[in-house]
């Protein structure tokens, strides 16, 4: 991929953002008004603060750390060469896979009804694969290329989403939106809090876009801290809004496409148009970047051993064979696997790398700086979120508890074969031979 031309710090942030308010905000927003009710705003509040919980260690780590490798260049400086690395390095690739797989399916679920294809699986299939074929030939061209397309498909996404926040902010009815605290909707509250933590995970991917930014040690820190709060705000408004213009029980009878419904009451069948189109936006640039962030990490990988070198490879159009491999994966699963209960495992797989990405920044506090009572304060938080998380996986959905530690062992035993079969190793890798623009 080019990269001869680096990315301005709001092309960085437009893709952070585009990552974030992607399918989640849409395809499970109905699901986080049935676990906490007219909680939900508070839910995507207590989100954020999980989220800043972990960017101050990213931020402090991305300024210092210069690699596309983003958490794993933190994780194996800070804890070095070993079989937990690298079974973290496979966790992580594989989460972008998925992703790509349930944008992919989620942008069908949209784009079908609202231009009024015929429903089929050959027609589902043909979308998916259209989509992500066309973006990945659009990495073809490089990451400016793809920070423009970013750019500008974030902006029509945020100006639909903004007209939907202001207009119905005039038609709100306050008393909907009275806060609930008895013991139920408090668990629920908490409950949805941490279904939604997946909806801010986006930011992480600044770190991977460093080694192709303009002035990555300032602008590393700012573009995280930036996303997460242009994020929380919208998210904070988009459920008021919804809260406000319909009855929890409408919103749940409305499911996945709840904001187009909301949408109505105050700008007529145009606002559920209008919704829906920036629902087809949201999913098509978070799969955008999601492309372009996990061909990023494999390639970068590849580099620093924690992946085979044919990711490294330059293949067709002179790009990687991570680009490649990412998204031919996740095409792979979008056509032929249910992917419900692996969207949960998602966030039980980022957050343990969160741990790990917070665990190695406390373990070097002196060489990379930062305060050490802050990132204890997040360690806690982040070790009770995905405590939270598996006992709400045990409680609700044991297929996904059980393949989430099927998944965690699975990468372990790849890792152990990998590295005892093939001799892999990191100590010659850029990050810690030292190759790496470390300030």
């Amino acid at each position: 991929m080019n990269k001869t031309k680096k990315l301005s710090l709001i092309e960085v942030i437009a893709m952070a953002v585009g990552t974030m308010i992607g399918a989640s905000i849409f395809s499970i927003f109905g699901l986080g008004v049935k676990l906490a009710g007219v909680n939900l705003p508070w839910a995507f509040l207590l989100s954020g603060i999980y989220a800043m919980a972990v960017a101050y260690s990213y931020a402090v780590l991305g300024s210092k750390i210069i690699s596309d490798a983003g958490p794993m260049a933190f994780i194996l400086k800070g804890l070095g060469d070993n079989l937990l690395t690298g079974t973290l390095s496979i966790l992580y690739w594989f989460s972008f896979i998925v992703s790509i797989a349930l944008f992919g399916k989620g942008f069908a679920g949209y784009f079908m009804p609202l231009f009024h294809v015929p429903l089929s699986q050959i027609n589902t299939d043909l979308v998916i694969t259209g989509l992500i074929l066309f973006f990945t030939v659009l990495n073809f061209f490089g990451s400016k290329t793809v920070g423009k397309a970013e750019f500008w498909i974030v902006l029509i996404k945020l100006s639909i989403l903004l007209l939907f926040i202001v207009a119905g902010f005039q038609f709100i009815q306050w008393n909907r939106l009275a806060p609930q605290t008895d013991p139920a909707h408090l668990k629920g509250l908490l409950n949805a809090s941490i279904v939604f933590f997946l909806s801010y995970m986006g930011f992480g991917l600044v770190t991977n876009t460093s080694e192709n930014m303009n002035h990555p040690q300032k602008n590393v820190p700012r573009a995280i801290f930036i996303s997460i709060f242009i994020v929380m705000l919208f998210y904070l408004g988009i459920s008021v809004v919804t809260l406000g213009n319909l009855s929890v029980p409408q919103i749940i009878k409305a499911s996945e496409n709840a904001l187009a419904v909301a949408a109505e009451p105050f700008l007529g069948h145009w606002g559920f148009l209008l919704v829906s189109i920036g629902a087809v936006f949201s999913i098509a640039s978070a799969l955008n970047a999601t492309i372009y962030g996990g061909a990023n990490i494999a390639f970068s990988l590849a580099k620093d051993g924690f992946l085979p070198k044919t990711f490294e490879r330059k293949i067709w159009f002179n790009a990687p064979g991570g680009l490649y491999v990412t998204a031919g994966l996740g095409l792979f699963l979008a056509l032929f696997f249910n992917l419900n209960a692996i969207a949960v495992i998602t966030t039980a797989v980022t957050t343990m790398i969160y741990i790990f990405v917070l665990i190695g920044h406390y373990k070097n506090i002196d060489s990379f700086g930062g305060k050490k009572w802050i990132v204890t304060m997040n360690l806690v938080i982040l070790i009770l979120v995905f405590l939270a998380l598996m006992r709400y996986q045990w409680q609700t959905q044991k297929d996904a508890f059980a393949a989430s530690w099927t998944i965690f062992a699975g990468a372990f035993i790849l890792e152990y074969i990998y590295r005892k079969y093939y001799l892999r190793t990191f100590k010659n890798s850029r990050i810690l031979s030292g190759k790496l623009n470390q300030k």
